[in-house]
């Protein structure tokens, strides 16, 4: 096993990989930037060094301070989280030439799967299902409307080298797809230093739902399940559950066996998840919302998920742990012939932000109460008397239930949503609360405009 890890990273992804390596005792380091030198992670590691200030650029995703403070530290392993330098290819391949060991897949795979347009290419290639869309980049506007009238409007103009549900609108003609394209592509030559843009055919209503992968230290890939993620504001996730409501045991099979091809198609190591869009039959969604049987590959994430947690606790595996193990080349501590899902389980992204249009709040925690009783977890990044700044993403905590079945699940959800306390920035826990009343979901028959029918009513 690896015996001292450093956690590129910061809140409560970074104490979530600390929690896993204290266990399996390995000694780890933290970085931090001036902002976040009070928060829990800095103290629980067993050594932390400051990389800088506030600015990412300037800290976490500063590759050369980050591997000086390796190297000064004595680490064996760099665990990169989510975000940041995640999913930077050079970074990967930095770290290893530097003889460390890169906790994720190689770098050749996050090069592939990096850029949307190649990695659609890959997929179909490899016979998993793709929407309609462009094979090349949409060099000029020009090229971006001679598509989207081949594929038909509406469609989705996206960056190719996007992620997280950024760099990506909706245009339903010809003018707004001259909007849209100029849009998207200045958005991403600043936020991803390209800026080659995707067409795809627009799906008005659509279920987004991911299938986690592991691809092991002796090359086998395997499937643990998918999630369901259709709980979105801004294309961004606010909840996820697992399993998904709207499939099936045949249609679960069907996506399990497409992610692993994806993994294979690339030859993945180590955990990634596959995203894709789950199409219902009628395409007017008048139908019972649970005749899904088209689902095409939307991206793959060669990371970890934020959303891990809902897929540990109904298979039983520490996923940090099998990172760990894959990146130091043993065998897996769970049966792959044997994986089989127990009961269900709920993630909540509590974040800083006002619950009706989710604009970011931050500000010093004045009160901080987490809930607790059967079946709950809380994965925090704060605490009393810390500060969520305005530097960062303004995800706060995850609040995951498990339960039985979802009926039990959703029971715990919401009894564990009216005990989490906190004040100082504005949160979002109101919206959970009115999400636990709501038809559509309490019935598991929503899509990801469940969260504007919601505020339309607002």
């Amino acid at each position: 096993m690896i015996e001292s890890l450093l956690v590129a990273n910061r809140g409560e992804i970074a104490r979530r990989i600390i929690r896993t390596a204290r266990r399996l005792g390995v000694r780890t380091v933290a970085v931090y930037s001036e902002a976040d030198a009070d928060l829990p992670f800095v103290r629980e590691a067993d050594e932390a060094v400051c990389v800088g200030p506030p600015n990412p650029a300037q800290s976490y995703r500063n590759a050369e301070v980050i591997l000086a403070a390796a190297k000064s530290t004595g680490a064996q392993a760099i665990h990169p989280g989510y975000g940041f330098l995640s999913e930077n290819a050079d970074f990967a391949r930095t770290v290893e030439a530097n003889g460390l060991i890169w906790v994720g897949p190689g770098a050749d795979a996050i090069t592939a799967m990096g850029d949307k347009i190649n990695a659609r290419n890959l997929m179909a290639a490899a016979g998993v299902p793709v929407a309609p869309g462009s094979t090349d980049p949409a060099g000029t506007v020009e090229a971006a409307i001679a598509a989207a009238e081949e594929i038909g409007f509406p469609v989705m103009v996206k960056a190719a080298a996007g992620g997280g549900g950024m760099g990506m609108a909706v245009a339903a003609d010809e003018a707004s797809l001259r909007t849209e394209y100029d849009r998207v592509r200045a958005f991403a030559e600043r936020m991803f230093g390209g800026g080659s843009v995707l067409i795809e055919r627009y799906f008005p209503r659509v279920r987004h739902v991911e299938v986690q992968i592991l691809g092991l230290a002796d090359g086998r890939v395997v499937a643990l399940g998918e999630r369901e993620c259709s709980v979105q504001r801004r294309n961004q996730k606010l909840v996820e559950e697992s399993p998904s409501p709207a499939v099936d045991p045949a249609l679960r099979e069907r996506l399990l066996a497409a992610a692993v091809r994806a993994g294979e198609a690339v030859g993945y190591r180590n955990a990634g998840t596959v995203e894709c869009l789950l199409v219902p039959r009628q395409r007017d969604f008048q139908g019972d919302g649970t005749d899904h049987d088209e689902f095409f590959f939307l991206e793959m994430n060669t990371r970890l998920q934020v959303e891990h947690p809902v897929t540990e606790l109904v298979y039983g595996v520490d996923l940090v742990s099998e990172q760990l193990r894959v990146a130091a080349g043993l065998a897996p501590n769970f049966d792959p012939d044997a994986l089989v899902p127990r009961g269900h389980a709920i993630e909540l992204r509590v974040n800083a932000e006002d619950p009706l249009r989710f604009m970011p709040g931050p500000g010093a925690v004045t009160a901080w109460t987490e809930p607790t009783g059967e079946g709950v977890r809380v994965d925090s990044g704060y605490s009393l008397g810390t500060t969520v700044t305005p530097f960062y993403d303004s995800l706060m905590a995850k609040l995951i239930v498990y339960g039985a079945d979802r009926a039990e699940a959703i029971d715990r959800a919401r009894t564990a949503v009216a005990g989490f306390e906190i004040a100082g920035p504005k949160c979002n826990l109101p919206f959970f609360a009115e999400l636990f009343d709501n038809a559509e979901f309490l019935g598991g028959d929503y899509d990801t405009g469940i969260v504007g029918r919601m505020r339309a009513k607002k």
